[in-house]
């Protein structure tokens, strides 16, 4: 996976471009966060608060959803709940440092990812473009408008019995059907099925079951999947693996991941014969350290 640019180039609004859907209540920061994601070629549309986000989701269809925590009429984690009973589509979520519990109950209702409020805009775009990635949604990269100035020489061709490019390092092969005690992943269609019976999974989701099934029964740190999931090369919240190693246990089957304390997560080869303590979900992620409830 291509890791995202930490200080993208703004750029004219590219044909085809993701449409972002903006839910914010504060007037300014609307404003303020449009204007700065329109630089960087995104269309944005935007609503004042949740019920608004609703009606303009379900009119719009956008390709992502971009909204605060703390909205009135219908909150942002409700919001979130009603999207994810009609749609898969990609939802980052914006909190502020005082609300870790809000930051929780979103992931838990189906957001992709949460950045913290105030944020500096090519950290936003860095974080959409690698939420965008993990879906079905072509997405051209804003191109740099110096090196668009020259036109690009035609290459040379080349001859038949070059070998085709190897994969890129980290990614999980690709073309294949993985089976694993049950669980069906078809890396083409990028379609599951548990027990013969198909799985929606959200693109995230989906993302992080492909790590596993790529090496099934493997331990797989949480830094790790924060590197290769969502594309965090630092110390992130590991939070947010936690949270969606708990949906993606909801839904293809909780004894099928198991928990290694202190370290991680793997997906067993075989399901377990009877119950026991790893067949039991985690606890929720604790707030972070020092923040009261």
């Amino acid at each position: 996976m291509t890791t995202a640019t930490p200080t993208p180039t703004p750029s004219a609004t590219p044909d085809g471009a993701p449409r972002i859907l903006l839910v914010e209540d504060d007037e300014v920061i609307r404003e303020a966060t449009r204007m700065a994601l329109e630089r960087y070629g995104f269309p944005v549309d935007t609503a004042a608060d949740g019920l608004e986000g609703l009606e303009r989701f379900r009119a719009g269809r956008p390709d992502l959803l971009l909204l605060d925590v703390m909205l009135p009429l219908l909150d942002g984690v409700g919001l979130c709940r009603r999207i994810r009973e009609e749609s898969q589509l990609p939802i980052l979520m914006m909190s502020a440092r005082t609300d870790p519990v809000d930051v929780v109950s979103g992931l838990e209702a189906g957001a992709d990812d949460y950045v913290v409020k105030p944020f500096e805009t090519a950290v936003l775009v860095a974080r959409i473009r690698t939420v965008l990635r993990r879906t079905v949604l072509v997405h051209r990269p804003v191109a740099d408008p110096a090196a668009t100035t020259t036109p690009a020489p035609a290459p040379a061709a080349v001859p038949a019995a070059v070998p085709a490019a190897a994969p890129i390092p980290d990614e999980p092969s690709a073309g294949a059907l993985r089976a694993v005690a049950g669980l069906e992943v078809d890396t083409d269609a990028m379609e599951v099925r548990v027990d013969g019976a198909p799985v929606l999974l959200t693109p995230t989701e989906l993302r992080l079951l492909l790590e596993f099934t790529a090496v099934p029964g493997v331990l797989l740190e949480r830094q790790t999947l924060l590197e290769r999931v969502w594309d965090y090369s630092w110390g992130a919240d590991t939070r947010v693996v936690d949270v969606h190693v708990q949906r993606l246990r909801a839904k293809i089957g909780a004894d099928r991941i198991e928990t290694v304390r202190g370290f991680g997560y793997k997906l067993r080869r075989n399901r377990p014969a009877g119950p026991g303590p790893d067949r039991r979900p985690d606890p929720a992620p604790a707030p972070a350290p020092g923040t009261a409830r």
